[in-house]
């Protein structure tokens, strides 16, 4: 083997229930009978396969179905899967910008990237990618979805849609790009009240985070913040460490724990950095992956801050990749992460301290579709691939109403539908500070917080 490199709290979108760290290791005699029987079948099927079979295919095919067999973040990479994580952003290759997952036995979006060509055609979480490029995604695994999902930038594909309450599939034609992420948005909401909206934990987002917050003190000291999380799928540790130290200056931000629970980590916030005195209010949804979980859990352990909106994804592992060498690769999980309080977000997520809608209740009744979610709970442990790409079965509406996962829409006006549109609306989703439902009423405890402050110093 050669170097590891260790990925932290990356929803990294390239497989498939936890791996039990206290699962005792085969002594040398189990592990030869094991070898043995391994080897039987291998020369079995290949003198006996109905069809001329390679050797490498057969060994890469058990190798990925051991892995498969853990959890949703450990994978083989095979040479073109471990090519395509290596490559740079030199512009070669683009995407959609999609984060996937499996859920009943779909592919499913699980947080569209601000900006990409995904979130300017309107595609949601919860979304089911039915086909691509005109190819059934049924027994595709996570890795082989995004390998159909990339190529060169300023190429089309094609992607075959489906949303809860939709009666008939949609086709997306997406042109593929290098994915650049705007990081950070921020406004002043109000004389004295901020608010800054953080899209991912790249290298550079505790910088940009303060930058935004310095920026709005220019005019005036404020009084409060709205930190908007949703639908950020997390990033870099160290990020999520000094994004954390922006607000608290000392004490533990989060600790990881692997297989031997002596070896534990221990990650503080870093001093001089906090702006302690800051009433802060911040927003998540079941879409705050990783890295943003990290963030809202300390700051959330430490009363720092109130946690508003839904309960966030759950992912509470940590990655690491080990290069084999011929070009291939080994991605999996070696820690849970924890927070302050010692407590495990694995598919639980932070629970925030008051739910909110992102529709104001007197408007659900009137809302088109509620936007469907998927956690790391929903996240299937392994698929079972018994066909060739060539001939796997298609998916069905039937299929869907059969599962439950699509309810019958009696009435198109009740849908917020037209005779001429099944599809509702199809505008991405937007945070726009002074019409969102959330970030108002996080500005109203912000206001209230205020309120009482000046009441206690009369």
């Amino acid at each position: 083997m050669k170097r590891a490199s260790v990925l932290f709290l990356v929803p990294f979108l390239l497989s498939p229930a936890l791996a039990d760290s206290r699962r005792p290791v085969l002594n040398q005699n189990d592990r030869y009978k094991n070898l043995e029987l391994f080897q039987k079948v291998l020369q079995f099927v290949e003198k006996n396969y109905v069809d001329p079979i390679g050797n490498d295919a057969l060994v890469n095919g058990a190798i990925k179905g051991m892995l498969e067999t853990l959890d949703p973040h450990s994978n083989f990479l095979t040479s073109d899967i471990y090519r395509d994580l290596k490559i740079d952003t030199s512009g070669k290759f683009g995407g959609v910008g999609i984060e996937v997952g499996i859920k009943d036995d779909v592919l499913t979006v699980l947080v569209p990237m601000e900006d990409s060509p995904a979130w300017k055609a309107g595609i949601q979480p919860g979304d089911k990618i039915v086909k691509i490029n005109g190819e059934s995604t049924k027994g595709y695994t996570l890795s082989e979805a995004i390998i159909k999902m990339r190529g060169k930038n300023g190429s089309p594909v094609v992607m075959t849609m489906y949303r809860k309450g939709w009666t008939k599939f949609k086709n997306f034609t997406l042109t593929r790009q290098e994915i650049k992420i705007r990081s950070v948005r921020s406004e002043m909401m109000e004389p004295g009240f901020g608010y800054v909206r953080l899209a991912s934990f790249n290298e550079n987002a505790a910088k940009e985070v303060k930058k935004a917050i310095d920026k709005l003190e220019e005019k005036q000291k404020l009084k409060g913040l709205v930190f908007d999380l949703r639908m950020n799928p997390g990033g870099l540790l160290d990020q999520a460490v000094e994004v954390a130290s922006l607000f608290i200056d000392e004490g533990v931000v989060v600790s990881t724990i692997g297989r031997d629970a002596s070896q534990k980590e221990v990650r503080n916030a870093k001093k001089g950095m906090a702006r302690k005195d800051l009433p802060l209010v911040i927003l998540v949804n079941s879409s705050t992956a990783s890295a943003a979980e990290i963030v809202a859990a300390a700051l959330q352990d430490h009363h720092r801050a109130m946690i508003l909106g839904d309960a966030t994804f759950g992912k509470g592992s940590v990655q690491t990749i080990i290069d084999l060498g011929n070009e291939m690769g080994l991605k999996l999980t070696i820690a849970r992460y924890f927070t302050p309080s010692g407590a495990s977000i694995q598919e639980r997520g932070v629970v925030p301290d008051i739910f909110l809608d992102e529709y104001d209740s007197k408007l659900l009744d009137k809302a088109k579709i509620k936007r469907d979610s998927t956690r790391e709970r929903d996240l299937r442990g392994h698929l079972i691939n018994t066909q060739t790409v060539s001939s796997r079965d298609e998916f069905s509406i039937q299929e869907f109403k059969e599962k439950g996962i699509a309810k019958p829409i009696k009435d198109k006006k009740d849908a917020g539908m037209t005779e001429d549109d099944d599809f509702g609306d199809m505008m991405p989703i937007k945070f726009e500070p002074k019409e969102d439902f959330q970030t108002q009423q996080a500005l109203k405890y912000l206001k209230s917080f205020e309120v009482f402050k000046k009441l206690k110093n009369e």
